[in-house]
């Protein structure tokens, strides 16, 4: 096999980078003249520092792999014995914390939680945080059902709790709908 170049792309003024020059030899004896077959395979590296002719110079490193002819000399690793399984889809995030603030909702109006800041401490939160996701019931119904109807995903959703916020801070549902189908088609802004 012919010797390859690696080309470095750093130029230090006039003095130029040293050249890495490789190539890679392979020797797979099968037996000769109907002999016995060779006890290994062969796969050598051969590294060489320097300007062209490096090789010829005898300015080389080489690196030698021998194995036994049971076993493939191959440069690709072997296929793992117990993948990791399929990743299932989920809901978007924005889908489990608009379900979360109707379930918040019906336990405030049904009295067995008092206050938001007790859903804060039961769940773990900051009030902050609850008053955040809460703020998704000002959404119109027509927008709740369709972030509702958003399709399970296997990463992250370009509709956020985050960027609805300022479409519910808006007070008539007409203009709530016109921004968010803006949303839609432009995608996310920065607010």
């Amino acid at each position: 096999m012919a010797p390859q170049m690696c080309r470095s792309t750093n130029h230090r003024g006039s003095v130029p980078e040293p050249e890495v020059w490789f190539r890679i030899v392979h020797i797979a004896q099968e037996g000769h003249n109907g002999g016995p077959v060779a006890t290994y395979r062969e796969q050598t590296v051969e590294i060489a520092l320097g300007p062209k002719g490096a090789f010829e110079n005898g300015n080389i490193g080489a690196l030698k792999l021998r194995a036994p002819p049971s076993r493939v000399v191959n440069t690709v690793p072997p296929a793992r014995k117990n993948p990791k399984p399929a990743r299932e889809p989920k809901p978007p995030r924005v889908v489990e914390l608009l379900r979360k603030a109707i379930e918040w909702k019906a336990l405030i109006e049904s009295g067995k939680i008092a206050t938001q800041a007790e859903i804060a401490r039961k769940e773990g939160i900051t009030r902050a945080r609850v008053t955040q996701i809460m703020g998704m019931l000002r959404l119109t119904p027509e927008i709740q059902e369709q972030i509702r109807a958003l399709p399970d995903t296997f990463g992250p959703s370009t509709v956020s709790e985050r960027n609805l916020r300022p479409i519910g801070a808006i007070a008539g549902q007409r203009d709530q709908l016109r921004e968010f189908h803006k949303f839609l088609l432009q995608g996310p802004k920065r607010w």
